[in-house]
């Protein structure tokens, strides 16, 4: 692998996990200031609405029974920042100072509820009119009165303007300051602990062997948070995953010793099967049960040294799938158990049309090392029963023996362990377990006892081919589901 794949992934900052959050947060709270600005910036214009009638009712209060000089009324007007003033009395009198001659807008803040009041507001900050507001309301200091007062509107949009400069500093800067403590934040307690968990994860990746594992203690600065956890369990799996990978080496340098062995082995036992076999041909039966007995022997070691290799074999087998008749491949695996016991009967149930995804030839060493080890176990009789649970079956391999100890159930299909008979090397269900996953399905114990062993292994099922030739044919005559056909 190149050094450059050993290297983690670098990601820029705007896009990564704390960039991204950072300007989650600084927009969330931008928005919030948003809305919280709007009521505000009705309150801010009803505030400079009230401002300027109390300057206005002063103005008219200042001239109340004088006699009205026009020097003094423009000075008024323009101390309160009003156009023209009119306070009209229950008595029908009135006081009137300045004469408006622009286009007004008629405001009477008595009637506006918040809404309308945030709508006068924006519009007066977006839009620089030169209008003429005509504010009707009562009198604050006498509520007998009734006043109108002309105003400007665009001295009130620069009112607003002002105001909402003013808001838009603290409000940048505490938008700001915010998103960069949960930058922070994020970036301490998660996104640095989450880089060293990457970076362990490439780096062992590239070179699983040789690369430390994660410490556990060293990825985050809390103690049991979530990451923490990962990281503990992330170093777990790699020092499992490294020991595993040396026992796999291991494993693939006794493959390569088994088969070197096994060739100069086949070789030497060569010759002692040829003399046992003239033994065997020997008038004097104690010489003829010598030859077998060292025939035997020789078939033994010959079967054990196949069997090492085989499952030291790096990878499972290649597999070429097709649809497969799973009734005379159960029939033809019986056949390799009849050396084994000849009274041996088998009960196959599985309908001849049944066909099932499969590679022939794996799917048969499947079947044929189930049914040598019943036969090896001492069983009479082994049923086969098929279930359909579209798109998989499930097959059930039944057998009258002795059943298993419990310390063989424990050690079932871990290789040169789970064997019950004397001289076996365990190998037999550990090939059988890793060819049913490499067939996409599963073998388990269902029951074991006294009265015997069930197997149930899942398959997946086939579609009927479209020419009858790609199903390898039954030799002889098809027996009915269910017959009993004893080996001969």
């Amino acid at each position: 692998m190149s050094e450059a794949s050993a290297e983690p992934v670098r990601v820029r900052p705007r896009e990564s996990l704390s960039g991204r959050l950072w300007l989650l947060t600084t927009l969330a709270v931008l928005l919030s200031e948003v809305v919280v600005f709007f009521p505000y910036i009705a309150h801010e214009r009803r505030n400079w609405l009230d401002n300027h009638i109390e300057d206005a009712s002063i103005a008219t209060l200042a001239i109340h029974g004088d006699a009205i000089d026009g020097r003094r009324i423009a000075e008024l007007l323009r101390l309160s920042d009003a156009v023209a003033i009119r306070m009209a009395g229950p008595d029908a009198t009135a006081v009137t100072l300045g004469d408006p001659t622009q286009p007004v807008v008629d405001i009477d803040p008595r009637n506006e509820n918040l809404f309308t009041a945030i709508r006068r507001a924006l519009r007066a900050l977006i839009f620089d009119e030169r209008r003429l507001l005509r504010v009707t309301t009562s009198n604050p200091f006498d509520p007998s009165f009734e006043a109108v007062i002309f105003l400007k509107e665009r001295s009130l949009t620069k009112a607003l303007r002002s105001f909402a400069s003013e808001f838009a500093v603290p409000a940048v800067l505490i938008a700001g300051v915010t998103g960069g403590l949960v930058y922070f934040a994020v970036l301490i307690l998660l996104v640095r602990p989450v880089r060293r968990l990457t970076g362990s994860i490439a780096a062992f990746r590239a070179d699983p062997e040789r690369t430390t594992p994660l410490d556990p203690g060293n990825v985050s600065v809390l103690s049991n948070d979530e990451v923490t956890v990962a990281g503990r369990e992330l170093a777990a799996m790699q020092h499992e995953l490294r020991a595993a990978l040396w026992r796999n080496a291991r494993l693939a340098g006794i493959g390569t010793v088994v088969a070197k062995v096994s060739h100069d082995l086949r070789g030497i036992l060569t010759p002692a099967l040829l003399t046992a076999e003239r033994l065997q041909l020997n008038p004097d039966p104690k010489v003829q049960r010598a030859g077998e007995t060292l025939a035997q022997a020789v078939d033994r070691a010959t079967d054990l040294v196949r069997r090492t290799l085989d499952y030291a074999r790096e990878g499972p087998p290649p597999l070429l799938f097709a649809p497969v008749g799973l009734a005379p491949l159960v029939d033809e695996a019986a056949e390799t158990a009849r050396p084994l016991r000849a009274a041996l009967r088998l009960v196959n149930t599985v309908d001849v049309t049944v066909l099932v995804h499969a590679d022939r030839t794996q799917l048969f060493r499947v079947f044929a090392n189930l049914l040598r080890n019943a036969a090896e176990a001492g069983a009479r009789t082994v049923r086969i029963t098929a279930q359909h649970n579209s798109p998989t079956l499930s097959l059930d391999i039944a057998d009258d023996g002795p059943g298993l100890p419990d310390a063989v159930q424990a050690e079932l299909f871990r290789p040169f362990a789970g064997s019950m008979r004397r001289g076996g090397t365990g190998l037999g269900l550990a090939i059988v377990r890793d060819l049913m996953v490499a067939h996409g399905g599963t073998i388990e114990l269902v029951e074991t006892g006294s009265r015997g062993t069930t197997f149930r292994l899942t398959l997946r099922l086939a579609t009927p081919p479209a020419s009858s030739d790609a199903v390898e044919p039954r030799a002889g005559p098809s027996p009915e589901p269910g017959k009993i056909r004893a080996l001969p």
